[in-house]
């Protein structure tokens, strides 16, 4: 029989992680493009010939893009660290947030917080 169980290494790749803290800087400039109104018709002149006060729209998704993937990154490796480095190379056969005894069997009701119901 063969283990087709993934490690947590195959799972928290840096690329992987990477990817994601990319993909979230890229769905917060397109919210922040489409939230300005770059892909709209301006009828002002003024806004119409790029004279804008501030930021223009694409600067501004650029700067809120780049914020969130810095943003992402700096979450994921914190989370990263929680992370027992001997767990690493060891198999995930079971969600991560049940107990090591509790094998997610009997029906829930407990006596005490993290303790199986006494019977």
């Amino acid at each position: 029989m063969s283990d087709d169980k993934p490690t947590r290494r195959d799972i928290l790749r840096p690329l992987h992680l990477l990817g994601i803290a990319l993909g979230c800087g890229v769905f917060a400039m397109v919210v922040t493009l489409v939230s300005t109104g770059a892909f709209t018709l301006r009828v002002n002149t003024a806004i119409a010939n790029g004279t804008y006060e501030g930021l223009t729209p694409v600067a501004l998704s650029l700067v809120v893009g780049g914020g969130a993937f810095i943003a992402t990154l700096l979450i994921l490796a914190m989370l990263m660290l929680a992370i027992d480095p001997a767990d690493v190379t060891k198999t995930i056969d079971r969600p991560v947030l049940y107990d090591a005894e509790d094998d997610g069997k009997g029906d829930g009701t407990t006596d005490e917080p993290g303790r199986p119901a006494s019977t």
